[in-house]
């Protein structure tokens, strides 16, 4: 399985315009465009799944730069996610004071 980073893309960009782009080179097993989760617009990168890696290696190396919807897109292997720690500095247990909640002196 080969996961596959996709960047720069127009904000416009759909699931279905890059699962064409990339069935070029083999099968796609999924496609997904990142949106913002407040507003629900594109965030302009994606990642595309395909099977076979040959087939996605081959998919990188030829789509990388290759413009899509009048963007020169950026195609990588996607690496894995870094972990960023707790909960977004609120000491990993989403703010409320974590574990002495509903604990009265």
């Amino acid at each position: 399985m080969k996961n596959i980073f996709v960047g720069n893309l127009s904000f416009s960009a759909t699931e279905g315009a890059i699962r064409s782009l990339f069935e070029q080179y083999g099968q796609v097993d999924r496609v997904s465009v990142v949106t913002d989760r407040d507003t629900g617009q594109s965030r302009g990168f994606g990642f595309v799944e395909m099977p076979n890696n040959s087939e996605g290696d081959q998919a990188i190396n030829e789509l990388n730069g290759q413009e899509l919807e009048g963007r020169a897109i950026n195609v990588n292997e996607a690496r894995p996610k870094e972990d960023r720690g707790g909960g977004g500095g609120r000491g990993g247990y989403g703010g409320g004071g974590g574990q002495r909640r509903g604990n009265r002196y």
